[in-house]
């Protein structure tokens, strides 16, 4: 495509009297200091802000400075720290805030220099700091001339992860580190209920938006350029849904037969429920999860494609609250997991992950593996599914499955979901294009 989705005027209701392009930096500031500063979740944050702006070109660009900035945190720190002579203080976080989304706009954005100054140092005086306009204006000049120093992308992850991360991957972990810090492209599941996927490419070009088909992915299109969702044809119809690569090929490991019982153990937010569907309408799914505000997004999203399921709210472990003891010939157990393997979709990740978090994962995996194993009828199948790039996650968690559970066999998946991982397969971010993920197939013994 050959324009991008940024560009548009903000509402100034979203910062009251605010000069035209203005209102997006003050939110951008806000979003970036509670996420950064205060532990929140930025998607959360994301969520309130957005609806303060009206145009949807507006909250693209609202949600491409927040992006951007998080995953290039660690270089603009760097920058901060040398540029200048005394650090922010811990009451400045909104301006370190608003910096950051200066440096995002002039670096990793590459917006008009001219427009990323004026508005970002105006924004300075709406956070009632105008005695600091100054030093903003000439930080972001500074910037323009000079660039960023360089800086390894591995500082932005936590030491006791990034360490992780280089004992399971060794030689592969600087390019672990290095693709997540870019933005992935956009993935476009093709409801093949409503077309053909070589006929949306087509609708597509008729719009000047270009996209790759993967050969290993019979759904999927690539789009590398920034495209607002509200600008895919038929969208809101569900001829289209965003749905990373390695995401789809979730569908392709679990395979169930036509027509088959299948449980979507932890379902939201539906996007794998619904590719199921779409390309077998006659499946018999139930779509579970344990929180029911989740699962009412489910409900949506499999609406918005036009197809249908049982929906139940329980905790997947729990076989008491929801299961009546009617076996499923083929279960998919997306994990709850460290989401390290997306990083660069949620950069917000490195900023709240801690090591106790990943002790009280590993835990649950193993408590809903064992438990929906009871679910599988002899001869189905098992899929076994995570965002992480950690063994103890992934290849050690589906180890230690199979040694407690004797009539439970690894099914080879083969080299299209990536690098051999033990019984499983694991994909590393950016690798084909995709986000990193595991996949292990488990078949119970007839």
């Amino acid at each position: 495509m050959t324009t991008t989705p940024w560009g548009a005027t903000p509402t100034r209701a979203a910062s009251g009297d605010a000069a035209p392009g203005v209102a997006t930096r003050v939110l951008a500031a806000r979003v970036l200091d509670a996420v950064i500063h205060r532990g929140r979740s930025l998607k959360g944050e994301l969520a309130t802000a957005l609806a303060q702006l009206a145009d949807p070109r507006d909250r693209a660009l609202l949600e491409a400075i927040c992006f951007s900035a998080l995953r290039q945190r660690a270089r603009y720190d760097a920058a901060l720290q040398s540029w200048l002579q005394k650090p922010l203080g811990e009451k400045d976080g909104d301006l370190r805030s608003l910096l950051l989304a200066g440096f995002a706009q002039i670096d990793a954005m590459g917006l008009p220099a001219h427009a990323a100054l004026s508005a970002t140092v105006e924004a300075t005086r709406v956070l009632g700091r105008p005695h600091q306009a100054g030093m903003v204006n000439a930080l972001l000049r500074r910037a323009t001339r000079e660039g960023f120093p360089e800086s390894d992308p591995a500082a932005a992850w936590p030491a006791w992860l990034r360490k992780k991360i280089g004992l399971d991957w060794g030689d592969r972990a600087p390019a672990i580190f290095e693709a997540s810090a870019h933005a992935a492209p956009l993935w476009l599941r093709v409801n093949r209920m409503k077309g053909t996927r070589d006929d949306y490419a087509s609708r597509l070009q008729a719009v000047d938006i270009d996209s790759t088909a993967d050969g290993n992915l019979a759904d999927a299109l690539r789009i590398d350029s920034p495209v607002a969702v509200s600008a895919l044809p038929g969208f809101a119809g569900g001829d289209a849904s965003v749905q990373d690569g390695s995401a789809q090929q979730v569908a392709d490991a679990l395979a169930p037969a036509p027509g088959a019982r299948v449980l979507d153990a932890c379902a939201a937010p539906g996007g794998k429920a619904a590719h199921l569907l779409e390309r077998d309408p006659s499946l018999r799914l139930l779509a579970l999860d344990v929180d029911s505000r989740r699962l009412d997004r489910v409900r949506e999203t499999l609406q918005r494609v036009g197809v249908a399921a049982e929906f139940r709210a329980a905790d997947a472990g729990d076989l008491a609250a929801w299961w009546e003891g009617e076996p499923f010939d083929a279960v998919l157990l997306d994990a709850p997991c460290s989401a390290t393997g997306i990083v660069r979709r949620q950069p917000d990740v490195l900023l709240h992950r801690r090591p106790e978090d990943l002790v009280a994962l590993v835990a649950l995996q193993a408590r809903l593996l064992d438990a929906l194993w009871k679910t599988v009828r002899p001869g189905g199948v098992l899929l076994y599914a995570t965002c992480s790039l950690l063994k103890d996650e992934n290849e050690r968690q589906a180890a230690g499955f199979l040694a407690r559970t004797p009539d439970a066999r690894a099914e080879p998946l083969d080299d299209r979901y990536g690098h051999d991982a033990g019984s499983g397969r694991q994909r590393l971010p950016g690798e084909q294009g995709m986000d990193g993920f595991f996949y292990a197939r488990f078949t119970r013994a007839s």
